[in-house]
C-alpha cells in the first residue's frame, strides 16, 4: 500500500493566503454589490513596463524563426541574464555568474532549498514570518508537531514592537536562518551593523542563513543593506534570495534568482554543487522569453521605468502610513517596504479586526496572526494596489475608526 508523506498531515488548516481568499470569495458571494479593495496578498497592480514588454515582444518573434527558435535552455539561466544579474545587482561583492540560479520565484527557492539540507538541522524563523518558510520546513519534517500555535521543533525569533521588530541572535546553536529584510510582514529593516552581528554568529557556529531580500528594490535609507554580500564574510555562510515579481512586476510573469556563492560549504560539501544537482534534476529552467524579459529590467530605459513603478507604490505606502497614523493606530514600515504593519485598536485580535476591515469597509488586509504568535494583534496592509483604491481604502477604513 502507497504511504504519504504524514509531515502534511500536521500542517494547519490551510495555507494564510488561500484562507484569506475564501473568506473574501465568501462576502462577495453574499453582497455582490459591496466593492472589495484587496491589500492583503503582496500582488502588483501596475502593467510591465515597456522595456520588458519590448524586450518580450523581440524575443516571440526569435522565437518564431527557425534561426531564434529556442527549447530547453541551461537550468542555471541563459548567461545573458547572469552576467547582467552580476554586473548590476552584485557589482563590487565578488559574486561570479556561475553562483546565480535564475528560478520561476523566489517563493519556491525558498521552499525548494530545503532539498539540500537534512531533516536533522535545527531551524530558526523570526515571528511573525513569512508562511512559506515554516511550512515547508514541517513538510520535510525539520519543524516537529503543531502544538499552540507553534512548531515544536522550530527555534521562534520573536519580533515585537519591544524590540523593534528586529529578530535576537539566538541564545543556543542553530542550523539555518532565515532572514528577510526589508521585513514580510513588518516593513522593517536591518542596518549593516545589526546584520553583521548574524553573519559573524553564523561563521563562528557554522550555520547557514537563508536571507530572503525580495523586497531590496524599495530600501530608502542609506545605512541598510540591499544585499547579505555587503558584509565581510557572507559568502561563506549565506544564500540570498531575489526577485522580479515586486520589482519589476513579474508576479504573474515569473523569474527570480538565488545566489549560492561556491565559498559556501558545510562539512566540506558545496552547496553550490548541490543546488546546481538539484535544480538539473527537478527543473528545467525559465522560459527564455521571460529571462529576455528580465534582461531588460538593467537597460537604462527599464531601470528608470521600473523605478517610476517602485515611487508609485512607496508613495501609496506612505498614504497608508499616514492615513493609519491620523485614524489613531500604531503603525510601523512602508519606508524601505511595500508593506505596512499596523497595531489594532483596543486589543481586538486579528482575525476579528480583519472580518471588521472587510465587512464593514470592505478593504482587504491580512491578519497578523497568520504569520505567526508573536504577529497577534497587528494587520498587514501592501501598498500595491492602485492610487485611487489606495487613498479610498484609507476613507473608507477612517470612517469606522
Amino acid at each position: 500500500m502507497a504511504q504519504i508523506n504524514e509531515n502534511y498531515l500536521k500542517l494547519p488548516g490551510s495555507y494564510l493566503f488561500s484562507t484569506i481568499a475564501k473568506k473574501v470569495a465568501e462576502f462577495q458571494e453574499k453582497n455582490p454589490e459591496r466593492e472589495v479593495i484587496k491589500m492583503g496578498i503582496g500582488d502588483v497592480t501596475r502593467p510591465l513596463v515597456p522595456a520588458v514588454i519590448e524586450a518580450m515582444h523581440k524575443a516571440v518573434d526569435e522565437m518564431g524563426t527557425a534561426e531564434g527558435f529556442r527549447g530547453y535552455g541551461p537550468e542555471q539561466g541563459y548567461d545573458f541574464l547572469r552576467n547582467k544579474i552580476v554586473e548590476n545587482d552584485y557589482k563590487g561583492l565578488g559574486i561570479e555568474p556561475d553562483e546565480i540560479f535564475v528560478s520561476d520565484g523566489a517563493k519556491s527557492d525558498c521552499g525548494n532549498i530545503g532539498d539540500i539540507f537534512g531533516t536533522d538541522n535545527k531551524v530558526a524563523v523570526c515571528d511573525p514570518v513569512y508562511p512559506v518558510y515554516v511550512d515547508t520546513n514541517a513538510m520535510a519534517g525539520r519543524a516537529g508537531d503543531f502544538i499552540n500555535e507553534k512548531w515544536s521543533d522550530l527555534y521562534y525569533m520573536p519580533c515585537t514592537a519591544e524590540n523593534g521588530f528586529m529578530p535576537e541572535i539566538p541564545k543556543e546553536k542553530v542550523d539555518m536562518i532565515y532572514l528577510c529584510f526589508p521585513n514580510n510582514p513588518t516593513g522593517e529593516t536591518l542596518t549593516k551593523e545589526q546584520l553583521k552581528l548574524w553573519v559573524d554568529y553564523a561563521r563562528e557556529n557554522e550555520s547557514v542563513i537563508l536571507f530572503d531580500s525580495a523586497y531590496e528594490a524599495f530600501i530608502t535609507e542609506q545605512d541598510v543593506p540591499h544585499s547579505i554580500y555587503e558584509i565581510d564574510g557572507a559568502k561563506e555562510v549565506a544564500i540570498e534570495f531575489r526577485s522580479f515579481s515586486k520589482t519589476a512586476g513579474f508576479t504573474g510573469t515569473r523569474c527570480a534568482y538565488t545566489v549560492v556563492p561556491k565559498d559556501l560549504k558545510v562539512n566540506g560539501t558545496s552547496l553550490n554543487q548541490l543546488w546546481n544537482r538539484r535544480q538539473c534534476t527537478k527543473f528545467n529552467g525559465v522560459p527564455y522569453i521571460i529571462q529576455r524579459a528580465a534582461e531588460a529590467v538593467y537597460t537604462e530605459e527599464g531601470r528608470k521605468q521600473i523605478k517610476e513603478n517602485i515611487d508609485y507604490y512607496l508613495e501609496n505606502a506612505k498614504i497608508i502610513r499616514e492615513s493609519l497614523e491620523k485614524a489613531g493606530l500604531e503603525v510601523y514600515g512602508g519606508i524601505n517596504s511595500p508593506y505596512v504593519w499596523a497595531k489594532t485598536p483596543n486589543g481586538i485580535n486579528s482575525w476579528d479586526f480583519f472580518d471588521k476591515l472587510l465587512t464593514e469597509a470592505g478593504v482587504v488586509t491580512t491578519p497578523g496572526s497568520g504569520f505567526g504568535p508573536s504577529g497577534e494583534g497587528y494587520i498587514r496592509f501592501t501598498a500595491f494596489s492602485t492610487r485611487e483604491n489606495t487613498e479610498k481604502a484609507m476613507e473608507k477604513i477612517a470612517g469606522i475608526l
